[in-house]
């Protein structure tokens, strides 16, 4: 049976580079770290990752929070905490929260039993968190967050960016634009609304709430919200919606009662999913850096598990609008 002397041998390094490769990968250089990797590979080493763990009372493990697993955007961030957790020697398991408190919880006994070191939380935070995260005795890091979140966080401007779309369609010519919600307590819909509310007033243009409808950021209640604005008496010349499912869903919703999109009514998305380059029209939205904010919170819940100190809490990047084929001129 092949040991970690052989590695060594076959890859001409010294027993404790490839004991610091096993153990702490991002401390080796890429080239060092290639040389043991082809050594196990040929020799077949495989290293006792168990007795490792006990060694360093650690799981080299992490749990992603994920409100909604089937998400793309979700699924984009994940890609991106993979991709610096793999460097880093850390294995990642995935908790389908399904937005519930109780479901987080239960996730929440794997770092109870060792089985994972620290929590990345890509749903925002809401205050009935305080109930399981304020005196948590575990590294925690918010991906996706909003304003407020009493822990380290990587997020996006979120009003900002609402904010930037609305005044897109404002300078179309568009004053009565309507908006697809997500659930009405989630704190993404609360701040993307005051994006949107700013720009109105901005531009002078008087607050409606009869425009608001209420969806929980899938396709299909962005079809739904699409039946309610086609039922108005006084229909929008606009949308926005608060993630690219309710608009692409609203938009099939318009196009099967013979609305054309953008030339009768002009719709936004928001996080640039794949399919919003794809989908016809293809979507105006607000383009969120999905992996980059998956990396960056990965990094920072490593120096936390590593007992280093953060340069600050807060870190927020920039997003991009993309204008496409989803929105015109008001006819």
């Amino acid at each position: 049976m092949s040991n970690i002397r052989e590695v060594a041998k076959v890859a001409g390094v010294s027993i404790a580079t490839v004991s610091r490769a096993l153990s702490h990968p991002d401390k080796v250089s890429k080239n060092s770290l290639k040389k043991v990797n082809d050594a196990i590979a040929l020799v077949g080493y495989k290293p006792n990752m168990l007795a490792r763990n006990f060694r360093f009372h650690k799981s080299y493990a992490i749990l992603v929070l994920v409100p909604e697993l089937a998400n793309p955007f979700f699924s984009t961030v994940v890609k991106g905490i993979e991709d610096v957790a793999r460097q880093k020697g850390f294995n990642v398991l995935l908790g389908d929260s399904r937005d519930s408190i109780d479901r987080e919880k239960e996730y929440l006994k794997l770092i109870e039993t060792r089985q994972a070191d620290g929590v990345i939380q890509l749903r925002p935070h809401r205050p009935a968190d305080g109930q399981i995260f304020s005196h948590a005795d575990f590294p925690v890091v918010s991906a996706c967050g909003c304003v407020g979140t009493p822990y380290p966080s990587v997020r996006i401007d979120n009003a900002a960016a609402q904010q930037q779309v609305v005044e897109h369609l404002i300078s179309l010519g568009h004053t009565r634009i309507g908006v697809i919600t997500g659930l009405a307590d989630n704190p993404h819909s609360i701040v993307r609304l005051k994006g949107y509310k700013q720009a109105l007033e901005n531009a002078g243009i008087p607050f409606d709430d009869t425009l608001v409808t209420e969806g929980d950021f899938s396709l299909w209640s962005g079809l739904n919200s699409a039946t309610q604005f086609i039922h108005m008496d006084q229909k929008p010349t606009a949308i926005v919606a608060f993630n690219d499912e309710m608009a692409i869903g609203a938009i099939k919703g318009f196009k099967s009662v013979g609305l054309d999109v953008p030339n009768d009514i002009s719709v936004t998305g928001f996080d640039d999913i794949e399919f919003s380059k794809y989908n016809e029209p293809t979507l105006t939205t607000i383009s969120q850096p999905a992996t980059e904010l998956g990396k960056t919170a990965m990094n920072l819940l490593h120096r936390l598990l590593e007992g280093k100190t953060l340069a600050q809490q807060e870190y927020i990047l920039p997003f991009e609008f993309i204008v496409r084929g989803s929105t015109a001129n008001k006819a």
